[in-house]
């Protein structure tokens, strides 16, 4: 008997006892690629020496310190290199333990920039639907997950969602992929001309959306006009890199990719590699100084931000990451994986797209390529691949709802950057192997 609180009180899952670079084994001796990170977690994959190595000349040093009283050498190290490889203008990192509570200090930090600035009647975000912003109220306020939403949708901030750039599902035959991308951006634009511009604080957004929707990546030119319509109407961008930043797409910060930078980014998961719960909120010297210049103080905290442990852990994986040169491995070997997944089921009936950046990948399934009709959600076709594919001895993330939060299903791909050609190999083997059980 247990007397943990599950994530599903119907589930019994086995018991991990070590990692080993992509793999991790249970009580039984069975072992899994973790072809997912976990939750795209684990980019340096699992008992990196140099990480436990820090961790362990870490907790000899100085375990906890708090910040109400005292700065650390890791805090202050794990910062400099963030800024040193941020986008242009990210000044000042805030130090929290995950991606939620970076995504809640974005959200409060934004309302409170405008207070100091004069602007108090700025009290309203605008997102995306299928969008994910993490599970606290104020971060599941501005995601678009429909499922996760409804149970707390009366406890909710207000946030007007817009729709999503996704090209599989909403581009017009007619359309280039920069018209599209124009065009649903202009819904931002919309949006503020309902509401009235001069009370929105922010818009919120994934630069490539991750579990909500399966490793999609925004069409060029739609984040430039994003950012275009941001500055002109004085709201702050605020991108979401939780899931896709820390090298996960290919670069560092996903938003390189799209010739940007936002007024205040979030990062977790690949900061920590898993090795410790971190994750940070980044923000302009512009955003910075309005605090410092005002009231000099930000009306918000955690008791265990800026952890010694978790930044030690955190700043020998940026390390890595950077000077390590594992960011260019995952564009590299993300690759690999694109050209493998498109191989094998690039015309598989019920793959409909292969998408994704670097080692982010996900696979939307369809009961019909030539329509795009997703299966009956009262097949659970996500649930059941999961299942199929932990069997063979494979970790990935499926989900449902993929299209409006009812109906559609895909699988994310996020291996750990370490993985070599023929881990990839037995991934898509694997996974082949679970696509035969679940359509057999």
């Amino acid at each position: 008997m247990s007397h943990i609180f599950p994530r599903h009180t119907k589930a019994s899952p086995p018991l991990a006892t070590r990692g080993e670079g992509p793999y991790i084994y249970d009580q039984s001796g069975k072992q899994y690629l973790d072809g997912s990170g976990g939750a795209a977690v684990s980019c340096l994959g699992h008992s990196d020496p140099d990480v436990t190595a820090a961790l362990k000349d870490q907790a000899d040093r100085i375990a906890f310190a708090h910040t109400g009283f005292f700065t650390s050498e890791p805090a202050e190290r794990l910062a400099d290199r963030l800024i040193a490889h941020a986008p242009e203008g990210i000044d000042r990192v805030y130090l929290v333990s995950g991606g939620s509570e970076a995504v809640e200090a974005a959200l409060k930090l934004a309302r409170q920039y405008f207070l100091e600035t004069g602007q108090p009647q700025r009290t309203r975000f605008i997102a995306r639907r299928q969008s994910y912003h993490g599970n606290t109220l104020g971060a599941l306020a501005t995601g678009g997950n429909a499922w996760r939403r409804e149970p707390f949708a009366p406890l909710m901030i207000e946030t007007s969602h817009i729709s999503p750039c996704y090209e599989y599902r909403g581009r017009q035959d007619s359309e280039t992929p920069e018209a599209y991308g124009l065009r649903v951006a202009d819904e931002l634009e919309t949006e503020l001309q309902r509401v009235g511009p001069e009370t929105v604080i922010a818009f919120v957004a994934e630069p490539v959306v991750g579990a909500t929707a399966g490793a999609v990546p925004a069409v060029p030119g739609y984040f430039k006009r994003i950012r275009d319509i941001c500055d002109r109407h004085g709201i702050l961008l605020i991108l979401d890199e939780v899931m896709c930043g820390m090298g996960r797409t290919g670069t560092l910060f996903a938003c390189e990719q799209d010739g940007i930078a936002p007024d205040i980014v979030t990062i977790a998961k690949g900061l920590g590699a898993g090795y410790q719960p971190v994750g940070a909120m980044l923000c302009s010297a512009r955003i910075y100084d309005a605090i410092r210049d005002g009231s000099g103080f930000f009306q918000h905290g955690h008791t265990y931000m800026g952890h010694p442990l978790a930044c030690a852990a955190a700043d020998v994986v940026v390390g890595k990451l950077t000077d390590g040169g594992l960011t260019a491995r995952s564009a590299q070997m993300g690759e690999v994986l694109d050209s493998a997944l498109k191989d094998r089921f690039g015309q598989h009936p019920h793959i409909g797209d292969i998408r994704g950046r670097g080692l982010f990948r996900g696979l939307e399934i369809v009961a019909d390529r030539t329509t795009k009709d997703p299966f009956d959600p009262s097949r659970a076709i996500h649930k059941a691949l999961k299942a199929a594919a932990f069997e063979a001895g494979l970790i990935c993330y499926p989900m449902g709802g993929t299209i409006d939060g009812q109906r559609g299903d895909h699988v994310l791909l996020a291996p750990p950057f370490i993985i070599t050609e023929d881990q990839i190999g037995e991934l898509v083997d694997k996974l082949d192997t679970a696509f035969g059980k679940v359509f057999a």
